[in-house]
């Protein structure tokens, strides 16, 4: 369960590292992803741009809870529920026949749709899972072998988790 562990909070911590990052990396960046929340119309235009902040807010607190090692089940906890927000806030999007590019991770022209929910209640579902094998994983030591098939695992998955939208539009074209 140590190794299951390892793998969750790592490819949960990348995805979120990443989706900040993309949407941070500059001013535009920044402006793009508040508008598409905007654009939504989840909720009025001024608490839609204060939910970008929450948001960002929200990404970084998961990526600095998973990296310490004293706030893991927190940092689960948090990825959970920040999927959890931003799943519902698009499930009320598409009920309303509200659409907007997937700004998750920066520039992707790609509108918010089914796939993003899924892919979020999947990543959900690992920040569950992490959460229960951190519990059961207890003060074991790690072999460094397992460590490192972790990562790569990790790595694999926070790849495919950023590159969902091309990989999406490579199958179905």
């Amino acid at each position: 369960m140590l190794y299951l562990m390892i793998a969750c909070r790592v490819l949960l911590a990348a995805v979120f590292a990443i989706a900040f990052a993309g949407k941070v990396r500059g001013r535009a960046a920044f402006d793009e992803f508040v508008s598409s929340i905007v654009v939504l119309e989840v909720l009025p235009r001024r608490v839609s741009v204060a939910a970008a902040h929450a948001l960002l807010a929200a990404e970084a607190a998961a990526v600095l809870l998973l990296a310490l090692p004293w706030t893991v089940p927190l940092g689960f906890v948090a990825a959970v529920g920040t999927l959890a927000v931003l799943t519902g806030g698009i499930l009320a999007a598409l009920r309303r026949g509200r659409q907007a590019p997937c700004r998750c991770f920066g520039a992707s022209v790609t509108p918010l749709g089914r796939v993003h929910v899924v892919r979020n209640l999947v990543l959900a579902t690992l920040g569950g899972v992490g959460l229960i094998a951190w519990i059961t994983a207890g003060a074991s030591t790690p072999h460094p072998a397992g460590v490192v098939l972790a990562l790569v695992a990790a790595g694999v998955g926070a790849l495919l988790v950023v590159r969902l939208d091309d990989l999406m539009e490579l199958f179905t074209v």
